[in-house]
Protein backbone atom coordinates (compact mmCIF):
# COMPACT_ATOMS: atom_id res chain seq x y z
CA UNK A 1 0.00 0.00 0.00
CA UNK A 2 0.84 3.46 -0.91
CA UNK A 3 1.76 5.45 2.53
CA UNK A 4 0.45 8.93 3.02
CA UNK A 5 3.60 10.36 2.77
CA UNK A 6 3.96 9.32 -0.34
CA UNK A 7 1.01 9.84 -2.13
CA UNK A 8 1.43 13.62 -0.89
CA UNK A 9 4.45 13.91 -2.70
CA UNK A 10 3.11 12.93 -5.49
CA UNK A 11 0.16 15.50 -5.43
CA UNK A 12 2.47 17.92 -4.32
CA UNK A 13 4.37 17.14 -8.02
CA UNK A 14 1.37 16.56 -10.07
CA UNK A 15 -0.32 20.17 -8.72
CA UNK A 16 3.85 21.29 -9.73
CA UNK A 17 3.60 19.77 -13.17
CA UNK A 18 0.53 21.50 -13.91
CA UNK A 19 1.25 24.84 -12.82
CA UNK A 20 4.50 24.79 -14.92
CA UNK A 21 2.51 23.16 -17.85
CA UNK A 22 -0.47 26.16 -17.50
CA UNK A 23 2.12 28.34 -17.52
CA UNK A 24 4.44 27.29 -20.33
CA UNK A 25 0.72 26.86 -22.69
CA UNK A 26 -0.18 30.91 -21.43
CA UNK A 27 3.08 31.76 -22.56
CA UNK A 28 3.16 30.27 -26.19
CA UNK A 29 -0.97 31.37 -26.72
CA UNK A 30 -0.67 34.79 -25.19
CA UNK A 31 3.11 35.73 -24.76
CA UNK A 32 4.91 36.53 -21.44
CA UNK A 33 3.28 39.34 -21.36
CA UNK A 34 -0.37 38.21 -20.09
CA UNK A 35 0.98 35.58 -18.12
CA UNK A 36 0.70 36.07 -13.86
CA UNK A 37 0.73 34.07 -11.48
CA UNK A 38 -3.28 34.96 -11.13
CA UNK A 39 -3.39 33.87 -14.58
CA UNK A 40 -1.51 30.61 -14.10
CA UNK A 41 -3.16 28.95 -10.72
CA UNK A 42 -6.77 29.97 -13.01
CA UNK A 43 -5.69 27.74 -15.78
CA UNK A 44 -4.72 25.08 -13.75
CA UNK A 45 -7.86 25.37 -11.40
CA UNK A 46 -5.68 26.27 -7.96
CA UNK A 47 -5.52 29.83 -6.04
CA UNK A 48 -3.55 31.70 -6.32
CA UNK A 49 -1.91 31.32 -2.56
CA UNK A 50 -1.09 27.78 -4.34
CA UNK A 51 0.74 29.08 -6.96
CA UNK A 52 2.96 30.90 -4.30
CA UNK A 53 3.65 27.89 -2.32
CA UNK A 54 5.16 26.34 -5.48
CA UNK A 55 6.93 29.04 -7.43
CA UNK A 56 8.43 32.63 -6.68
CA UNK A 57 7.53 33.82 -9.97
CA UNK A 58 6.07 33.28 -13.25
CA UNK A 59 9.64 33.04 -14.93
CA UNK A 60 10.26 29.89 -12.74
CA UNK A 61 7.04 28.15 -13.13
CA UNK A 62 7.61 28.50 -16.99
CA UNK A 63 11.02 26.77 -16.70
CA UNK A 64 9.75 24.55 -14.23
CA UNK A 65 9.17 21.76 -16.48
CA UNK A 66 12.49 22.00 -18.53
CA UNK A 67 13.96 21.64 -15.08
CA UNK A 68 12.38 18.22 -14.61
CA UNK A 69 13.50 17.16 -17.75
CA UNK A 70 16.85 18.47 -17.27
CA UNK A 71 16.90 16.71 -13.86
CA UNK A 72 15.90 12.84 -15.71
CA UNK A 73 18.58 13.27 -18.42
CA UNK A 74 21.41 14.08 -15.53
CA UNK A 75 19.63 10.89 -14.21
CA UNK A 76 20.60 9.01 -17.21
CA UNK A 77 24.06 10.31 -17.79
CA UNK A 78 24.75 9.11 -13.86
CA UNK A 79 23.13 6.02 -14.58
CA UNK A 80 25.52 5.27 -17.68
CA UNK A 81 27.93 1.62 -17.38
CA UNK A 82 30.96 2.09 -14.99
CA UNK A 83 33.31 1.24 -17.67
CA UNK A 84 31.98 3.73 -20.21
CA UNK A 85 34.14 6.71 -20.46
CA UNK A 86 32.29 10.14 -19.86
CA UNK A 87 32.75 11.21 -23.67
CA UNK A 88 31.43 8.34 -24.82
CA UNK A 89 27.91 8.42 -22.15
CA UNK A 90 27.92 11.92 -23.56
CA UNK A 91 27.44 11.18 -27.12
CA UNK A 92 24.84 8.44 -26.53
CA UNK A 93 22.69 10.61 -23.86
CA UNK A 94 22.78 14.11 -25.23
CA UNK A 95 21.20 14.45 -28.40
CA UNK A 96 18.60 12.59 -27.94
CA UNK A 97 17.89 13.34 -24.32
CA UNK A 98 18.46 17.39 -25.32
CA UNK A 99 15.89 17.27 -27.53
CA UNK A 100 13.43 15.50 -25.64
CA UNK A 101 14.07 18.75 -23.48
CA UNK A 102 13.53 21.48 -25.74
CA UNK A 103 10.99 19.52 -27.75
CA UNK A 104 8.94 21.73 -30.52
CA UNK A 105 10.97 24.12 -32.66
CA UNK A 106 8.75 26.71 -32.91
CA UNK A 107 7.59 26.78 -29.44
CA UNK A 108 11.46 26.46 -27.82
CA UNK A 109 11.79 30.03 -30.21
CA UNK A 110 9.23 31.38 -28.13
CA UNK A 111 10.80 31.01 -25.19
CA UNK A 112 14.08 32.38 -26.73
CA UNK A 113 12.52 35.38 -28.05
CA UNK A 114 10.60 35.91 -24.58
CA UNK A 115 14.24 35.81 -23.10
CA UNK A 116 15.66 38.45 -25.24
CA UNK A 117 13.29 40.70 -24.41
CA UNK A 118 12.89 39.87 -20.60
CA UNK A 119 15.63 40.16 -18.07
CA UNK A 120 13.96 38.05 -15.63
CA UNK A 121 12.83 35.29 -17.66
CA UNK A 122 16.78 34.96 -19.18
CA UNK A 123 18.18 35.00 -15.70
CA UNK A 124 15.59 32.26 -14.28
CA UNK A 125 16.94 30.41 -17.36
CA UNK A 126 20.40 31.29 -16.13
CA UNK A 127 19.89 29.42 -12.87
CA UNK A 128 18.30 26.36 -14.49
CA UNK A 129 21.62 26.12 -16.52
CA UNK A 130 23.70 27.01 -14.15
CA UNK A 131 22.48 23.98 -11.72
CA UNK A 132 22.31 21.78 -14.62
CA UNK A 133 26.28 22.87 -14.51
CA UNK A 134 26.25 22.32 -11.15
CA UNK A 135 25.17 18.72 -11.20
CA UNK A 136 26.84 17.47 -14.21
CA UNK A 137 30.03 18.51 -13.08
CA UNK A 138 29.26 16.48 -9.49
CA UNK A 139 28.70 13.42 -12.27
CA UNK A 140 31.76 13.94 -13.91
CA UNK A 141 33.73 13.63 -10.54
CA UNK A 142 31.90 10.75 -9.28
CA UNK A 143 32.60 8.67 -12.73
CA UNK A 144 35.89 9.64 -12.70
CA UNK A 145 36.75 9.74 -8.79
CA UNK A 146 38.03 13.33 -9.44
CA UNK A 147 37.81 15.62 -6.55
CA UNK A 148 35.48 18.25 -7.32
CA UNK A 149 36.62 20.58 -5.10
CA UNK A 150 40.13 20.06 -5.87
CA UNK A 151 40.55 19.31 -9.58
CA UNK A 152 38.98 22.31 -11.98
CA UNK A 153 38.34 19.18 -14.77
CA UNK A 154 34.80 18.29 -14.00
CA UNK A 155 34.02 21.72 -13.75
CA UNK A 156 35.72 22.88 -16.59
CA UNK A 157 34.27 19.82 -18.69
CA UNK A 158 30.39 20.91 -17.63
CA UNK A 159 30.90 24.21 -18.75
CA UNK A 160 32.20 23.10 -22.31
CA UNK A 161 29.07 20.87 -22.50
CA UNK A 162 26.66 23.07 -21.50
CA UNK A 163 28.01 25.65 -23.75
CA UNK A 164 27.91 23.18 -26.42
CA UNK A 165 24.08 22.41 -26.07
CA UNK A 166 23.49 25.96 -25.70
CA UNK A 167 25.26 26.36 -29.25
CA UNK A 168 23.80 23.59 -30.79
CA UNK A 169 20.10 25.13 -29.60
CA UNK A 170 20.66 28.51 -30.90
CA UNK A 171 21.88 26.98 -34.68
CA UNK A 172 18.62 24.88 -34.38
CA UNK A 173 16.04 27.39 -33.56
CA UNK A 174 17.25 30.31 -35.84
CA UNK A 175 16.82 28.74 -39.12
CA UNK A 176 20.63 29.04 -40.13
CA UNK A 177 21.02 25.20 -40.74
CA UNK A 178 18.20 22.51 -41.43
CA UNK A 179 19.99 20.10 -40.06
CA UNK A 180 18.28 18.06 -37.01
CA UNK A 181 19.37 19.30 -33.52
CA UNK A 182 20.88 16.10 -32.44
CA UNK A 183 23.04 15.97 -35.30
CA UNK A 184 23.96 19.57 -34.23
CA UNK A 185 24.86 18.03 -30.86
CA UNK A 186 26.99 14.98 -32.12
CA UNK A 187 29.43 17.25 -34.03
CA UNK A 188 29.56 19.95 -30.87
CA UNK A 189 30.62 16.98 -28.87
CA UNK A 190 33.07 15.54 -31.49
CA UNK A 191 34.79 19.16 -31.89
CA UNK A 192 35.02 19.77 -28.01
CA UNK A 193 36.33 15.89 -27.84
CA UNK A 194 39.02 16.48 -30.52
CA UNK A 195 40.30 19.57 -28.80
CA UNK A 196 38.20 22.17 -30.84
CA UNK A 197 39.77 21.90 -33.97
CA UNK A 198 38.86 24.99 -35.67
CA UNK A 199 37.47 25.16 -39.05
CA UNK A 200 36.63 21.27 -38.61
CA UNK A 201 33.20 21.51 -38.77
CA UNK A 202 30.79 19.44 -40.53
CA UNK A 203 29.66 21.17 -43.58
CA UNK A 204 25.65 21.93 -43.63
CA UNK A 205 23.60 19.55 -45.59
Amino acid sequence: MTSPAGLRERKKAATRAALSHAAWSLMLARGLDAVSPEAIAAAADVSPRTFRNYFSSREEAILGELVQRHLALLDKLRGRPAGESVWDGLEQVLPQGVTEIVGDRDSFAVLAEEMRRNPAMLAQNLVVFQDAAIRMAAIFAERTGTGLDADPGPRLLAAAVCAAISTSIDLWISGATDRPLPDLIRDCLAQLRAGLPLGAATPAA
